[in-house]
């Protein structure tokens, strides 16, 4: 069997793998922030073990996006790889890495619930310390993930602006702004206060890039021959 997808398919692909990661980061990261997160970690403990459905689906959610993180840097790498190879063999793995380690930041999540659950039924103070470290650990990770991200970022989105699939400024929007979540996130994770102003130019990007190639490219299909 030998399936031919047309470059439209490709494409689409591509802008639905762009838009479902984004809005899954979203949604997942929102639902966790909404218990508490920058509170005291008794109460977000407490938060934590009263909406377990809430923290469930955020993990759920998070891991999706850990795996369409992947499936959206082979899409690039299938649609613009032909630029230069080495590239998107590099630019995939480090969306690999850094889907690693989100799902890792959910695994501390986890953690944090069992811990959290544990606490509101025995009130152990030891189980605080655990808890903070459990939360530590997922924000260090998560935040440690744009690292990859960001280099990844910057070689797949110059292979996008040289393929042509979506236009030059919304390709240099990508590589002008991915460099601000490269550098300012991971210095957050050392307790180095960025000004919120600087991640706002990229936040939009993914949205607007995976809109537009689904709207660019809807219009096709995928072909699939049974040899």
């Amino acid at each position: 069997m030998e399936n031919r997808i047309s470059k439209n398919g490709l494409y689409l692909f591509l802008g639905i793998t762009l838009l479902v990661q984004a809005v899954t980061s979203l949604i997942g990261g929102i639902l966790f922030k909404n218990l508490g997160s920058e509170t005291a970690i008794a109460s977000l403990m407490v938060n934590v073990a009263q909406h377990v459905m809430t923290v469930n689906i955020s993990i759920l959610l998070q891991f999706i996006t850990a795996i369409v993180i992947i499936m959206l840097g082979v899409s690039i790498y299938q649609s613009a790889g032909y630029i230069h190879k080495t590239m998107a063999i590099l630019g995939l793995l480090f969306y690999a890495f850094e889907a690693t380690l989100l799902a890792v930041s959910q695994v501390f999540t986890w953690g944090l619930l069992k811990t959290s659950l544990l606490y509101t039924s025995t009130l152990d103070p030891s189980l605080l310390n655990l808890g903070a470290i459990l939360f530590d650990c997922k924000d260090f990770a998560a935040k440690m993930a744009i690292i990859p991200f960001g280099l990844g970022a910057l070689l797949l989105y110059y292979l996008l602006l040289k393929s042509k699939i979506i236009p030059k400024w919304l390709a240099l929007w990508g590589l002008v702004t991915s460099p601000l979540i490269l550098v300012c996130i991971p210095l957050m994770a050392f307790g180095i206060k960025v000004p919120l102003f600087l991640l706002a130019p990229y936040v939009p990007f993914e949205f607007f890039a995976g809109i537009y190639i689904i709207i660019r490219y809807r219009d096709t299909h995928i072909d699939i021959r049974t040899f």
